[in-house]
């Protein structure tokens, strides 16, 4: 049986280390989306993580720290990696880097790359873990593998119930979209996977960012894979009308003939209000029809990571690993 406890209770976060240093499974808010968190430098306990989710083991998992140093006990940052840590840690970005020798996670993290997907989150549900284990620990998303990310407690319940030890209740995530993923092996920084923080702010600091394959045959971090965060119903998109059956995901004014059919993700076409409430609304069109129509939404700031989630959930499902 899967318990749930107050994610900010000193006591939960003890109980909750306890497990993690058993091996067990803790679900944990962070200010993206909720963690699926397993001691990283633990084999067996990585490995639950995949059975949990139902994960593909070529699919590498994020590891979360809480300090810029314990960072690099992990891997080796150039001058671009240390400029964007500098400026968005801790926050929703994660830097992919050489993998130290002698950094101690478990292979499955990596899923046999010679990097590693570092974060330090902006939770202090999260970071109290690492501090209180003093190790780093992988946490994708608590959510069956491919599944729409969960962003409130009762989201990982109803997809993890009875698979994992504990859930940390946080109540909502303030962000609601994953973290931003950028490689910083090579010469160009490449942006891997858009997420809670910009281009435009990642560019600030680095200057231009390469793109990234859009699916590749292996995944160097997670996230990348063709269909992903989908809803079981079909997802249309960049809908301008609205058809019999459908749920509508609108953005701004809704088209004319939609009523309680509709959820807006923001009647004023704020982009982070949108992100934030993306994965709900989501989840409860999914619910309730059996096909989903999405507004156009711009593709700009948080618009291109909004964007990059919607593709991945309308995607073709049928040859997906």
């Amino acid at each position: 049986m899967t318990r749930t406890l107050p994610a900010h209770d000193t006591t939960a976060l003890d109980d909750a280390a306890g497990i993690l240093s058993r091996g067990g499974l803790v679900a944990v808010p962070t200010e993206t989306v909720y963690g699926l968190a397993a001691d990283a430098m633990r084999g067996e306990a990585v490995a639950r993580i995949y059975e949990a989710k139902g994960r593909p083991r070529f699919n590498p998992l994020i590891v979360h720290v809480d300090s810029l140093a314990r960072a690099e006990q992990l891997i080796e940052l150039n001058q671009t990696g240390r400029r964007l840590a500098a400026a968005f840690w801790p926050g929703p970005l994660t830097l992919v880097a050489p993998l130290r020798a002698d950094a101690g996670v478990a292979d499955l993290v990596t899923a046999g790359l010679e990097t590693l997907a570092v974060r330090w989150p902006d939770s202090e549900a999260l970071t109290g873990l690492v501090a209180r284990l003093d190790r780093p620990l992988a946490a994708p998303s608590a959510n069956r593998s491919g599944a729409v990310s969960p962003t409130r407690a009762a989201h990982v319940l109803e997809s993890l119930g009875g698979r994992i030890d504990l859930i940390l209740d946080g109540g909502p995530c303030r962000v609601g979209l994953e973290s931003t993923i950028v490689d910083v092996t090579g010469a160009q920084p490449v942006l891997l996977r858009p997420g809670g923080v910009t281009r435009a702010a990642l560019e600030t600091v680095c200057g231009p960012l390469a793109s990234a394959s859009p699916a590749p045959d292996r995944p160097s971090a997670p996230g990348q894979l063709s269909s992903h965060y989908a809803p079981k119903a079909p997802v249309r998109l960049n809908a301008t009308r609205h058809h019999p059956g459908e749920g509508f995901l609108a953005f701004g004014k809704p088209p004319e003939g939609v009523g309680f059919d509709v959820i807006n993700l923001s009647e004023r076409s704020d982009l982070a209000e949108a992100a934030e409430r993306l994965f709900s609304a989501l989840r409860r069109l999914d619910e309730r029809f059996s096909a989903i129509a999405v507004a156009p939404i711009p593709d700009e700031g948080l618009g291109e990571a909004i964007n990059d989630r919607l593709r991945r959930a309308a995607a073709d499902r049928t040859n997906t690993r």
